[in-house]
């Protein structure tokens, strides 16, 4: 391993809850966005100054680091915000920014010299040239394009400073374009990918159409579903940390701030296990590997890492494969009952799952289940209500309570 530090494992939050999914389930930092400059603007974000500061706050209260996403190609008229923005970052403590304009980095290193900056996968780098010249002008780490090997990782990594930190994605959907530089969504709908609005239109099914032959819609390839020819498999490295690690890797970083907070700690908890396993010079646990399928999600690959023939397509739809639903979050436990907020509903006697920071998933049945009011009641069927079950094993509040999809 080649790494000064210990390797980082960088996880989404999307807003508050999900901020504390990723804290609680073992992420060392988390990457996040506000309103303008963020590549996820359909994220619920965190819109105001207030809100970035008790975001700060609480994963420094964890000893845990933030990352302000300003990564978009910003147009003429956004420019001038940028300062503004900067400073609310510098007064909130994050502790990097993560940019892809080369306009904004200048900036950046004008007006904060001394704010860590980190270089987003939209800037395309995929060589140890880039790296370096990077460096030279103040960056401190290179999230590397999703295009590369870990041949060619090992390779940037040879050729680079050692205080010039490598960061990758490990897991979560992929876009189709390279490096997410993507026109399709502008060009269809209106929405620019680059400003954080993508539709993605790359999930479509689509057909070609005869201008005179109305109504007539046929299939680029031979099937009666048409095709998904752009529709990338999700990609996830779980099994694979070691040779990440070994190829000279940082930060290795989760996607999905538009993701639900079930997932973020669902996917934190599972890649922390396998993290942990992976430093130690152990495979991944079975019940981590057995973990990333019980959220929704595509089919799985491991993406360019290991050739470009890895990096699948998924052809025959744009569905999500979904094992488990989130049915309730425990609030406590307390004299053998253990108290829940219903998320989705559940009944009395169904088998459900628990799942604890850095443990394994527990199965318990769903018995002496009641309201509130300490009711005997048969369902929980009203969303947020509060409710408890009988349990003899006490679980932290925040573990997640799920159901197998029937």
């Amino acid at each position: 391993m080649t790494q000064k530090n210990k390797p980082e494992l960088l996880a989404p939050a999307g807003d508050l809850e999900r901020l504390r999914g990723a804290l609680d389930y073992g992420a060392d930092a988390v990457y996040l966005g506000r309103e303008s400059f963020s590549m996820r603007a359909a994220a619920s974000n965190f819109h105001s100054a207030e809100q970035l500061h008790e975001a700060v706050a609480l994963a420094h209260q964890y000893g845990k680091k933030v990352y302000l996403t300003c990564n978009t190609l910003p147009r003429n008229e956004e420019i001038p915000t940028f300062p503004q923005f900067l400073r609310e970052a510098q007064e909130a403590g994050a502790d990097a920014l993560i940019l892809a304009d080369l306009g904004l980095l200048a900036t950046a290193r004008k007006l904060a010299p001394d704010m860590e900056i980190h270089m987003s996968t939209q800037t395309g780098i995929v060589n140890y040239a880039t790296c370096q010249a990077l460096y030279d002008m103040g960056v401190k780490r290179a999230v590397l394009a999703r295009e590369l090997s870990l041949e060619e990782i090992a390779g940037i990594r040879a050729k680079i400073p050692a205080e010039m930190e490598l960061e990758v994605f490990v897991h979560g959907a992929m876009c189709m374009s390279f490096s997410g530089r993507c026109l399709l969504s502008a060009y269809l709908t209106g929405r620019d990918a680059n400003r954080g609005a993508c539709a993605q239109p790359c999930r479509w099914n689509y057909h070609v159409v005869e201008s005179k032959r109305e109504g007539q819609y046929f299939p680029v390839e031979e099937t009666d579903e048409g095709t998904y020819i752009f529709n990338a498999k999700d990609l996830c490295m779980i099994d694979h940390l070691q040779e990440l690690l070994d190829a000279g890797v940082d930060s290795l970083k989760i996607e999905g701030r538009n993701k639900s907070a079930y997932y973020v700690a669902i996917i934190t908890n599972a890649y922390r296990a396998a993290l942990d396993a992976a430093m130690a010079g152990e495979p991944a646990p079975e019940w981590a590997l057995r973990e990333v399928v019980q959220v929704s999600h595509r089919e799985y690959c491991t993406g360019f890492f290991y050739g470009r023939e890895n990096a699948a397509q998924r052809y025959a739809d744009s569905s999500y494969v979904r094992n488990c639903d989130v049915v309730a979050v425990v609030n406590r436990w307390e004299q053998g009952r253990l108290y829940l907020t219903q998320r989705n509903r559940f009944f009395a006697g169904d088998s459900l799952e628990i799942v604890a920071a850095g443990q394994p998933p527990v199965t318990v049945a769903a018995q002496g289940l009641e309201n509130e009011d300490g009711e005997s009641i048969e369902t929980a069927n009203h969303a947020m209500m509060q409710c408890s079950i009988a349990c003899e094993t006490a679980f932290p509040a925040g573990s997640v309570v799920r159901k197998p999809v029937e």
